[in-house]
């Protein structure tokens, strides 16, 4: 099958495990979609305030956490690594259904383990990017990253309805399970992928220089097409996520929209991001990576302004689910493009640090923008709120790379002491050694090209 969604065509039986594992820790994460904020308020009977800290408060403090593990990550073995987060978020996340069970659950415990879990995700983040590198071939980053975004969208379509019937036979605690289960499963798919890779090693010193904590945001923001990106997702993902918490309480409240209603028009959008997803590598092909990344990257700030006008009734729910399937679609084809756009231009020895700085910087952002849009739909209203986080989305495209590089520019940077990881054991299906940097391959009638985007991680999102 000539566009590679047939289950481990050209990439490997390692991958495979990998993909499995992420499947496996993206379906827990939706199952258990809203876990924390429904526990708060059925469980604790949390007000709004105690809610959007929950939210905010631990994406925030999760973030600062993990600065300095993108260094540290750097320097190990990804495999042990990503195990490692995927255990310790098992194993937070199990101290809630025990706490329930034991009638001693807190507020406090909640508030803990979101920022545990949110400083795992992001280590997780940093360190499956690198070692995606090392078990897929460079000319088949794309592929996987297609996979793994449909992957993401799929789960979205069926994870909720799933995790409400759960929660329903066996209470506001059965997702949180199902999700730390979820993470075990994952850890165990990433063992099997038996990915034998060299540690790296420093030629200087082993113990971890201040100036590491910031590496990856200096490697980011000194490449002239990663820089715009960069600001592009931090501003997008953190506009989208504001206005999507004003829209609950317009839909929730103000306009009466009932929850199941409200959870149809997300879940059935996403629908509109599986496609997306499975149609980004035919894009590519035709029209060239660049092209693909900057239209589609354009065409998703359309949608969110007309949230603004949604109305009660069936009428205002067809125009959410309308609206949110254009945005998903366009997501859907942006983010697997994207995703390889930023791993094909970064050198090898510094994707653990970039991939951390950039979760970093966008769970912030989506932190900070929540809390300001928060303020503001107090003092205007939601649905003023939600139309000026749209009309400012309006000018993201701004903040694209105008034009695709022909070569990394940091390729020949990299210091003595990072060199590249290089799996020790290779397999039938592995067709090529994707440790070294190639440069990066034109498509057919396109501008030679250049991440996500989304990479492998726990935590799919539209944004």
């Amino acid at each position: 099958m000539r566009n590679g969604h047939r289950p481990g065509h050209r990439l490997g039986r390692r991958f495979g495990w990998l993909w499995a594992a992420y499947g496996t820790s993206a379906l827990g994460t939706w199952l258990a979609f809203g876990a924390f904020p429904l526990i708060a308020v059925q469980v604790l009977h949390a007000g709004p305030a105690e809610v959007a800290a929950l939210s905010a408060v631990g994406a925030a403090v999760g973030a600062a956490v993990a600065v300095p593990l993108g260094p540290w990550v750097e320097f190990r073995r990804k495999r042990p690594v990503l195990i490692g987060t995927d255990l310790v978020r098992c194993a937070a996340l199990l101290t809630i259904p025990a706490a329930y069970a034991l009638g001693v659950l807190s507020f406090v415990q909640l508030l803990l383990v979101s920022v545990v879990v949110a400083a795992a995700d992001i280590t997780f983040r940093a360190a499956s990017g690198a070692y995606l590198k090392t078990l897929v071939p460079a000319g088949h980053l794309l592929v996987a990253n297609a996979r793994f975004e449909s992957t993401a969208w799929t789960s979205a379509i069926i994870g909720p309805p799933l995790g409400g019937a759960l929660i329903g036979l066996l209470g506001p605690v059965a997702t949180v399970v199902a999700d730390a289960v979820s993470y075990l499963l994952s850890a165990l798919g990433i063992r099997a992928t038996d990915g034998g890779e060299r540690r790296p090693e420093r030629r200087q010193a082993a113990r971890m220089r201040i100036g590491d904590l910031l590496d990856g945001w200096r490697y980011i923001l000194a490449d002239a097409t990663l820089r715009p990106l960069f600001f592009n997702a931090a501003v997008f993902n953190g506009l989208v996520m504001a206005a999507d918490a004003l829209l609950a309480v317009l839909m929730l409240g103000r306009l009466g929209f009932a929850p199941w209603q409200y959870g149809l028009a997300f879940a059935a959008p996403s629908i509109g991001g599986l496609l997306g997803s499975r149609l980004a590598r035919p894009l590519v092909t035709r029209f060239g990576q660049h092209r693909v990344l900057v239209a589609s990257g354009a065409l998703r700030a359309l949608w969110l302004v007309g949230l603004a006008f949604v109305g009660p009734g069936t009428g205002g729910m067809l125009l959410v689910m309308g609206l949110e399937l254009g945005l998903v679609f366009c997501c859907g084809v942006f983010n697997p493009v994207c995703a390889t756009y930023r791993l094909e231009r970064t050198a090898p020895g510094r994707i653990a640090r970039m991939l951390s700085a950039w979760t970093v910087t966008t769970k912030a952002s989506i932190a900070l923008l929540t809390a300001v849009w928060g303020v503001l739909g107090g003092l205007l209203g939601p649905r003023t709120a939600i139309g000026l986080a749209g009309v400012l989305l309006l000018a993201t495209p701004l903040l694209l790379p105008r034009r695709a590089a022909t070569t990394p520019e940091h390729a020949a940077e990299l210091p003595a002491e990072l060199p590249a990881e290089h799996p020790a054991d290779s397999t039938a299906d592995s067709t090529a050694d994707s440790t070294a940097e190639p440069p990066p391959e034109p498509e057919p009638h396109a501008e030679p090209e250049r991440e996500r985007e989304p990479e492998p991680g726990p935590a799919p999102s539209r944004a």
